[in-house]
């Protein structure tokens, strides 16, 4: 298992669901990974998992300052000396009905999905272009991108807007021999399941309609390891002619109605 040996890849949002199942695969792929979150605490244990000290950086921040992005290209750079992977992951989810959605619940929304991911790519895209590395850029979005769901305005609206910011990437980016390609989930067996303290995929609902009756073909959620085999292969070279292209992995769910 080495597609990343001798590369070096940040991901954001690496705390904890995708994010760390991400960073826990590509260093299993000999990849050395910055990992980028808002609490130290569970970077750290990310990083224990891994088990790897020297293939590991760690760079606590928030995706909406432009320090955060700045700091974890540096720290590739000083570290490995390059950059070869962006896994742009991190985002925020807050249901509320649209009459009830503040203006301001809509900025930080964007903020942290939309902008989050254009701070991440301007910066790793200046070093893969300043060292000549033909690099990846996966930016994890949502089938929220293309699918309407109620109290989800914000969180579809940015979603949507990064799956077109991938497109854009790709098209400018590729004289560079950069790629940008996007991961569309379902429903993931992560933290962000949890709403007022409760997991929405052990609820009556879900279990009625996404799991006995099949609304989801596959009768079940991905877990976060599914997701980063796929966040995997448009990272590595078996993707080596994929780009602007938005994967979709919801075990089916889109195809029904």
């Amino acid at each position: 298992m080495n597609a990343l040996e001798n590369q070096v890849a940040i991901i954001t949002g690496a705390g904890s669901g995708i994010g760390a199942a991400t960073a826990i695969r590509f260093a299993d792929e000999d990849g050395a990974v910055v990992l980028v979150g808002r609490t130290r605490e569970q970077l750290d244990r990310v990083a224990q998992r891994i088990g790897r000290p020297d293939r590991v950086a760690i760079v606590p921040g928030d995706v909406t300052q432009p320090s955060t992005a700045e700091g974890a290209v540096r720290a590739a750079d000083e570290r490995w000396s390059r950059l070869d992977v962006l896994v742009s992951n991190a985002a925020t989810f807050n249901p509320v009905a649209f009459p009830d959605k503040s203006a301001n619940e809509w900025r930080e929304m964007l903020d942290t999905i939309l902008m989050g991911a254009f701070r991440f790519a301007r910066e790793a895209c200046r070093l893969m272009i300043a060292k000549k590395i033909p690099g990846r850029i996966v930016n994890v979005t949502s089938i929220h991108g293309t699918q309407a769901e109620a109290a989800a305005s914000s969180y579809g609206a940015a979603k949507a807007a990064v799956n077109q910011f991938t497109r854009c990437l790709a098209v400018e980016l590729a004289q560079y021999g950069i790629r940008a390609n996007a991961v569309a989930p379902g429903f993931v067996d992560t933290p962000m399941s949890v709403v007022d303290g409760v997991n929405e995929l052990d609820t009556p609902r879900f279990q009625e309609l996404y799991v006995k009756h099949r609304r989801i073909p596959m009768a079940r959620a991905a877990r976060p390891e599914e997701i980063a085999s796929v966040i995997l292969f448009l990272a590595s070279e078996a993707s080596s002619y994929v780009n602007g292209h938005v994967l979709v992995v919801d075990g089916g769910l889109t195809c029904t109605f």
